[in-house]
This record gives structure tokens, C-alpha cells and sequence, in this order.
């Protein structure tokens, strides 16, 4: 059964249409007129080998956080939709990545729970354009609307532009691991039987 999902929001403040495919290649076609958010999610739907395509427009005249927030919430939306029941997929991931000078950690359960723990400052305000703090704003948006546990941890690092395509890349090598399928355990990874919430 394919793993896909497709998740159309339309608000007073932004118009987004996202879809996603588990078991992709990695194929990615986004256009969310964020061009940080643009690069952060091809990376990401590169190392998840998720194919993702979404385009958005928002009011960016106001600014870029309804953009980047509402793309969370789509992707979230996306992948737990995708996910079914979870039945054989192995719930949990991590991953400790390096880029450069700067270490992250990412672990995630897809567990039907949310929680995020972000501990990942960023020591610039922007990243060219993009607002630095919409980093995190992106990620509680994502874990709130998948269902999923979200701990990202910074260990150490300078550059902010570094630090955020860190956090994208591991949280996607995360999710790659947690998605796959479980030979051993072809049920749902749960004493409780249901991972819906």
C-alpha cells in the first residue's frame, strides 16, 4: 500500500498544498516563496528519502511566519496521514549529524503523542532573509500536527546557516529510520495496540 498523503490548508493568511511520499527517492519540488525554507525542505526530503512536493503562497508581506508555521503544520499533517495505522514501521529514529563546525541530535516517536524539546539556539537573528527564530516555529509546528515526540539537541556549533540545515538534515534521518518498515515486528510497535493517540 502506498504510503502517501496530500494536505491542501487554505487560510486568510497563506494557501498550501503539500504532498508527500514515504517511500520515495528523495525527489523534491518546493516553492514556498521562503527561499531558506525552499532549501531546508529539498535537503530534507533528500536524506528522508521522502519525495516531497509543496508550494505555497503567504503573506509575506506581513512576514515570513504564517509561511513557514503553516508548511509545519502541513508536513505534520502529511506524514501522519501517511503513516496509517503504523503498523510495521519501527517508531522510533535518531540521529547525531555533522555539519562543519556544528553536531545536532535529533531523535523522534512517532508514537501518536506530542512533545518537542528544542534545545537549538541559533546565534544569529536571520540566516540571509529568514527569520532564525522560525526554525523552531517550524518544528513544533511539524511534531504537533504529526503526533510525534521531537527532540533536538544542539551540541555544539557557530554558524547559524550550519546549525539549522543540521537540524533539518538529521530530523530527516531520523524520520527516515523511524518510517521503515520492521521485519520483526509486522504489527503495531505498541504494548497498547494502536499508536493513533
Amino acid at each position: 500500500m502506498a504510503r502517501t498523503a496530500l494536505i491542501q490548508r487554505k487560510t486568510a493568511e497563506t494557501e498550501i498544498e503539500l504532498e508527500v511520499n514515504l517511500d520515495g527517492s528523495g525527489q523534491a519540488q518546493v516553492k514556498t516563496g521562503v527561499g531558506f525554507l525552499d532549501h531546508m525542505l529539498e535537503l530534507m526530503a533528500k536524506h528522508a528519502a521522502f519525495d516531497l512536493r509543496a508550494a505555497a503562497r503567504g503573506d509575506l508581506h506581513v512576514d515570513q511566519h504564517h509561511t513557514v508555521e503553516d508548511t509545519g503544520i502541513c508536513l505534520g499533517q502529511a506524514i501522519k496521514q501517511a503513516l496509517g495505522d503504523k503498523s510495521g514501521i519501527r517508531r522510533y529514529g535518531h540521529f547525531t549529524l555533522p555539519m562543519e563546525e556544528t553536531l545536532v541530535t535529533v531523535a523522534v516517536d512517532l508514537g501518536g503523542r506530542y512533545a518537542l524539546a528544542f534545545n537549538a539556539p541559533l546565534p544569529s537573528p536571520k540566516i540571509g532573509a529568514f527569520d532564525s527564530e522560525l526554525l523552531e516555529d517550524f518544528w513544533q509546528a511539524a511534531a504537533a500536527n504529526c503526533l510525534c515526540n521531537l527532540h533536538v539537541l544542539l551540541h555544539y556549533g557557530r554558524n547559524s546557516h550550519h546549525i539549522a540545515e543540521a537540524v533539518f538534515k538529521a530530523a530527516a534521518r531520523a524520520l527516515r529510520m523511524a518510517v521503515e518498515a520492521d521485519p520483526r515486528m509486522p504489527g503495531v510497535p505498541s504494548t497498547k495496540g494502536s499508536l493513533l493517540g
